[in-house]
């Protein structure tokens, strides 16, 4: 018998992004009689949040017509748009003509998600929904027949070798008629959802990109509020990698910076950290904040896939929203205004079975609306951009990309959808590539990444369990450090992964799990796929303020 204690609830939902919070919001505005418990497993909601972010409201305007009155996002709407090509030393901008009309940010705003969550966690509280951050759901339920009837949180207080220290507390078990799996990139219990249910047997693999951001105090005379600069080119143009970087003029003096590197990049050399630090060096990006002070750091993931990646969205009790599902508009680097509105298609699809007595069954007409949806409408007009960068490259492929757009928009179509490999498969062996050499960092416009992680506000409880679990060690030696010369050292953004050679012994894989970010670029990039990132303890991780 289950020493965990047991909660019944008529909906949970695992995880306090917008998709999971939209989701909360819309069932008691239909139903104010549900029961919803939300659960976050940062120590507050928004302190696992990050994006760039610029945010189209659409989703917003249609969950909280009012949202402009109260909420911090309406501060700065954006005022300037602009998209330039870096080279080494200079810069071109890319015309408004050439861009098709969905790539404007007319109407957006620029801002935190994270403080965007918060303020949602707040409506959805003020309606009754029961949100409770620092508690990571960490197993799904189920009951004879293979339903999901609900999640398990963390068990508290256990040691590394697994014995229960003296604070030791059972998780919870949230009994649900429904779960909706909000966990947001590479979310842990999706992907056990995805393998239970084939959910993603007929669709293309997820890909990711891996996306490091720095928030910057600058002074006054350079600060131009709603300003939005995005940059593709140098620095990854010389590493054959492709991606882009972001740079914001938001709120209170300053910019959001960051940097978005394609994880199916070949060479196992190539360190995202450290093109990002490059690219800050780019004098059209130097003279925006040189002079002025970092004061925060993270990383994550994400999603990249595009409209042909998106699996099947409901099965037996429970359903996929936002990031967990991967509705990310790649090319306009946008997916809060998409995951809201699944979450809230979601929602409806539950009230619906709700009045109609159902419980643990498959929520059927909650894929077909997402599908007959605007956010279908807008992802498959730009499904090919990834696949065609992808395959030829920064330039050629951003012309292909762009007169694909264009003719979608227009209601026509060349192709189909194109195809992805997964971003481990496309790693290169080590022996067909050279070392990279980054400069060092000057700890004023570069920093190293021990000094961003202390800024991330990274903290994990001492003696845990890790929570990165590598499946064969041998395999990881023989392989990820034999074969690809150990790239989870250069992937991380975080420096959790080191191999150390003492003395001419065998090497050592240090995982220093204490400085997670929960990027769960490990879990995707590893060339083997022999690692596994799972829930650590409840709050662990970044405390990202503003982000």
């Amino acid at each position: 018998m289950s020493e965990r204690e047991s909660m019944p609830v008529d909906v949970v939902i695992v995880g306090a992004g917008p998709a999971g919070l939209a989701a909360a919001i819309r069932l008691k505005q239909l139903d104010a009689a549900l029961e919803v418990v939300v659960l976050e497993k940062g120590a507050e909601v928004g302190a696992h949040i990050l994006s760039g972010a610029v945010i189209d409201p659409r989703a917003l305007d249609e969950l909280l017509p009012d949202w402009r009155d109260t909420c911090p996002l309406a501060q700065v709407p954006v005022t300037e748009n602009h998209h330039w090509v870096l080279t080494r030393g200079g810069k071109w901008s890319l015309p408004h003509l050439f861009m098709p009309p969905l790539m404007s940010n007319k109407g957006n705003y620029t801002g935190s998600l994270g403080n965007l969550c918060r303020w949602l966690a707040e409506q959805a509280e003020g309606l009754g929904v029961q949100v409770f951050p620092g508690f990571p759901a960490s197993e799904v339920l189920f009951d004879d027949a293979g339903n999901v009837i609900g999640v398990a949180t963390q068990d508290m207080g256990v040691a590394a070798d697994g014995s229960h220290k003296p604070d030791y507390q059972p998780g919870m078990e949230l009994h649900a008629k429904y779960t909706l799996f909000a966990e947001g990139a590479r979310g842990s219990l999706t992907k056990q959802m995805k393998a239970k249910f084939g959910l993603d047997t007929d669709c293309q693999p997820q890909v990711y990109g891996l996306g490091i951001k720095e928030l910057w105090d600058i002074p006054a005379d350079r600060h131009e509020p709603g300003r939005v600069i995005h940059t593709q080119g140098w620095p990854l143009s010389e590493s054959d990698t492709w991606g882009g970087g972001f740079l914001y003029h938001q709120a209170d003096g300053q910019v959001a910076l960051g940097f978005v590197t394609a994880l199916d990049y070949a060479n196992p050399y190539v360190s995202p950290f450290e093109e990002f630090q490059r690219w800050k060096t780019h004098p059209a990006i130097r003279e925006v904040i040189e002079g002025g002070k970092r004061v925060a750091y993270g990383a994550r993931a994400i999603n990249e896939g595009g409209w042909q990646s998106v699996p099947t969205l409901a099965f037996p009790g429970g359903a996929l929203i936002g990031c967990a599902a991967g509705f990310v508009n790649v090319p306009r680097i946008k997916g809060t205004h998409t995951a809201m509105k699944s979450g809230m298609l979601a929602a409806e699809s539950i009230v619906a079975a709700s009045a109609a007595g159902r419980a643990n069954d498959t929520l059927a007409d909650y894929d077909p609306a997402v599908r007959s949806s605007w956010i279908a409408d807008e992802l498959v007009k730009v499904q090919n951009a990834q696949p065609l960068v992808a395959k030829f490259g920064g330039d050629l492929g951003t012309v292909l990309a762009g007169a694909d757009m264009w003719l979608r928009t227009l209601g026509l179509r060349i192709t189909g959808a194109m195809k992805h490999h997964t971003d481990a498969e496309n790693t290169g062996r080590a022996d067909l590539y050279q070392p990279i050499k980054y400069p060092k960092p000057d700890g004023k416009i570069t920093f190293d990444r021990l000094s961003s992680v202390f800024l991330s506000g990274t903290n994990h409880a001492e003696n845990q369990p890790c929570h990165l679990k590598v499946a064969d060690m041998e395999l990881q030696k023989a392989s990820e450090l034999g074969v690809y010369a150990g790239p989870s050292a250069r992937y991380c953004p975080a420096a959790v992964y080191e191999w150390h050679v003492e003395d001419g012994g065998e090497p050592k894989y240090v995982i220093n799990s204490q400085n997670c970010v929960h990027c769960k670029t490990c879990d995707i990039k590893d060339p083997n796929q022999n690692i596994t990132w799972v829930t650590p303890e409840g709050g662990g991780g970044p405390t990202y303020p503003n982000m």
